[in-house]
């Protein structure tokens, strides 16, 4: 029953594993015939000339007339144009006072003027320092002595530039090739060390020997050893005794497994022949 249970469970767990493969496929296809159709609806991007590379493109200048500035022609309100009608009917029933107002174009004009003029200064200005500093700069050069008697005047000696004092530049690598070069020193050391101290100890361990074998000798009683007898030298013989003949085993069977052995032949007997 708890079998058939079991094979029950794991064909339903298969079944719904299979349908929901066949969903996630289903899904899939949708998916990409929906792409399909929007690649389709999208125009078709058209391929790209070369380039001549033996002809390189050369930038022409282009044969349009420069654009002519124009005056801005402002949208005024309803409520504003009211008041500069009022006002113009004012100064019409009024003295006329012409004047002659600027437009936008002569302002600009105006302003580009005085900014170019502004930058000519400046420039005048920062190339005049430039001249006086190299002229400061500048080495005198000696000149002759006048044909007179007159004492040679001592001119003035131009200062001289001191000498440049190089900086001890000190790299990371140079340092830590110090470094390495200490802790080698120092292993070294320690490995000298030891090996001194492996010597020492064996040199303190062979006297100790050397000191118990005297000290062995002289307690230790000597015995004399058995000269050998050289007129009866030993003879090997053969052994004059019979080869072992081999028996059968014989094993030890426990009592309990006696009548359990019992049992089974009675039972084999008593059964249908």
């Amino acid at each position: 029953m708890e079998r058939a249970r079991f094979a029950h469970q794991v064909a339903e767990k298969r079944r719904l594993i299979k349908q929901y493969k066949m969903e996630r496929e289903r899904q899939q296809k949708l998916e990409e015939e929906k792409e399909i159709k929007r690649l389709r609806k999208e125009p078709i991007p058209k391929a790209q000339l070369m380039p001549y590379f033996d002809r390189p493109f050369v930038p022409r200048r282009s044969k349009k007339q420069p654009t002519v500035p124009r005056e801005p022609k402002f949208c005024i309100p309803r409520h504003k144009t009211i008041k500069c009608c009022r006002m113009s009917c004012n100064d019409m029933s009024g003295p006329s006072r012409l004047q002659h107002l600027p437009s936008s174009v002569e302002k600009a004009e105006a302003l580009y003027q005085q900014r170019g003029q502004l930058k000519e200064e400046q420039l005048m200005k920062k190339i005049q320092k430039l001249v006086g500093e190299e002229e400061k700069l500048r080495m005198p050069i000696a000149q002759g002595l006048p044909w007179t008697t007159d004492e040679p005047k001592c001119l003035i000696k131009p200062p001289v530039k001191k000498n440049t004092i190089p900086i001890d530049l000190k790299l990371h690598s140079d340092i830590r090739a110090v470094e390495r070069a200490r802790f080698a020193h120092q292993v070294a050391e320690k490995g000298r060390l030891i090996k001194q101290y492996k010597m020492e100890r064996e040199r303190q361990q062979k006297l100790e020997e050397e000191e118990e074998i005297k000290r062995l000798r002289k307690e230790l009683i000597p015995k004399a050893q058995l000269m050998p007898y050289f007129d009866r030298p030993f003879v090997p013989r053969r052994l004059e005794k019979q080869p072992t003949v081999p028996r059968e085993p014989k094993f030890c069977i426990p009592r309990h497994k006696k009548i359990k052995c019992c049992r089974m032949s009675c039972n084999d007997m008593s059964g249908p022949s």
